[in-house]
């Protein structure tokens, strides 16, 4: 195999710049390039501070660049659909952080095995990686006839991006929810809480389910938290399944890594850790190939 496969990232936002350093850390992918449009962009300045090469002249900077194999879009839904099929033509994979869902939704716990060959994947949304595992993971066992999940982050982790994007948010994270997470129907609601000292993302996960089997639900969403774990490490859980005749209430907790955004944002933490660790397995796969 070769060494690593050569990455870009759009968008040198919050999320772009923990990309970057979060792929530091990965086996198989070395970052190339970072990309923007604003050439006074703090994010630009970092990364060519951390040796990257930078261009503020958008998406067109790396296409033609066929050494580069995969791009993380950390920009908005608007933006990516215009860059997916740029990114096709050229032959590059696309790991799409944005809500446009032009991909499959991807969960890398759930789901990447099935999704390998795609040439766009997206990942959901924070709300969506948070609580689909568990989902998921009570479907197993007990047939999820509804779900709803309430993901409460702090307001200063949410940025310009999150804030434009909430309709995106609720709308992609409850389809997700019912094509990645099995239930067969679904709702997301996201809170901004504005508390001092900044909250935790929370996730309360709520179902309704065919199969009572408590014990069963209860393995199944301790094994899926495990999982999780391997790719963030911060991601608790907080209350174990709570059950009331057909309803099932789990709550999960994100605390961020701090590779560059502060601990409490782990909703931000927990889509960029997805973004590389579906990555990752990509570019292993590439390398064998």
């Amino acid at each position: 195999m070769s060494d690593k496969i050569k990455a870009a990232i759009i968008g040198p936002g919050n999320i772009g710049m923990d990309l970057m350093y979060k792929i530091k850390k990965s086996k198989y992918i070395e970052l190339d390039t970072v990309v923007g449009i604003d050439p006074n962009s703090e994010g630009l300045a970092l990364a060519r501070k951390e040796g990257y090469k930078t261009s503020h002249e958008g998406i067109k900077s790396i296409i033609g660049k066929k050494d580069i194999k995969i791009v993380f879009d950390a920009t908005g839904a608007k933006p990516h659909s215009v860059h997916a099929p740029l990114l096709k033509e050229d032959g590059k994979i696309a790991i799409d952080l944005t809500p446009a869902a032009v991909g499959p939704y991807v969960v890398p716990v759930v789901n990447l095995h099935e999704n390998f060959e795609s040439e766009n994947i997206n990942m959901v949304t924070c709300g969506g990686q948070a609580t689909i595992p568990i989902v998921s993971a009570i479907n197993s066992v007990a047939n999820v006839t509804y779900a709803e999940i309430v993901a409460t982050i702090s307001s200063k982790s949410a940025g310009p991006g999150t804030r434009q994007n909430i309709d995106e948010f609720t709308e992609t994270t409850a389809k997700a929810l019912v094509k990645v997470g099995g239930a067969d129907r679904a709702k997301a609601i996201i809170i901004l809480n504005p508390a001092e000292p900044p909250i935790m993302m929370r996730n309360t996960i709520n179902t309704r389910v065919e199969n009572v089997d408590k014990d069963a639900i209860t393995r199944a969403v301790e094994e899926m938290v495990k999982r999780v774990k391997e790719y963030v490490p911060g991601y608790k859980l907080k209350v174990p399944p709570i059950f009331d005749g057909d309803r099932v209430t789990v709550i999960v907790e994100v605390e961020g890594a701090g590779d560059y955004l502060p601990k409490y944002a782990g909703n931000l933490d927990i889509i960029t850790s997805a973004a590389v660790a579906a990555a990752d397995k990509i570019a292993y796969r590439l390398l064998k190939k």
